[in-house]
């Protein structure tokens, strides 16, 4: 296959997680997850960068618990700065495709730690969420990212201001530990 051809063929993987994007999205959360989990699966922790955060986007989104639901989020967040610092010149679409979830991965964090009550750290990424936002094209999928983090932000403010969380030994704060 040629080069140029090789950069337009669609994803086999983005696809399949495509599919189960939409199966959830007509309501059935646990069927999608265990779908999601079973591609996972197949991934794996050290597969592609695109892959592992995309799928762990959406992953998250699947979760019942608000712990599982920021571990999810961390690790799409990892991965898809694992692809923007590690992704080689040839696959630019990958890093444009992770720079344009940046804002809906903060968003998601601070989102989470709110629910857990983190809130510094919901601050902290509602902040980034809101500098990512600014590169997003004033199209219908940035306009929703830069709305949500307004709503975000508003709930924030009206429930007062934020405390510290969970505290190191080091008395510096640190994430929950990530589980699978």
């Amino acid at each position: 296959m040629a080069k140029g051809q090789e950069q337009t063929a669609p994803d086999a993987v983005l696809t399949r997680i495509g599919q189960v994007v939409m199966l959830h999205h007509a309501g059935d959360r646990e069927e999608a997850r265990l779908r999601f989990l079973g591609l996972w699966a197949e991934i794996g922790e050290h597969g592609d960068p695109l892959h592992r955060c995309t799928l762990a986007h959406y992953l998250a989104d699947t979760q019942d618990d608000p712990g599982d639901e920021l571990a999810w989020n961390l690790r799409a967040l990892s991965a898809a700065e694992e692809l923007t610092r590690d992704r080689p010149a040839d696959r630019r679409e990958g890093v444009l495709a992770a720079r344009a979830l940046y804002p809906s991965l903060h968003l998601n964090l601070a989102a989470d730690y709110d629910r857990l009550g983190h809130r510094e750290a919901a601050h902290l990424h509602l902040r980034r969420a809101r500098g990512a936002a600014r590169s997003l094209a004033p199209d219908r999928y940035g306009e929703g990212v830069r709305a949500a983090i307004d709503r975000l932000e508003s709930r924030l403010a009206a429930s007062g201001p934020a405390t510290d969380g969970p505290e190191r030994p080091d008395g510096g704060w640190g994430p929950p530990r990530q589980r699978p």
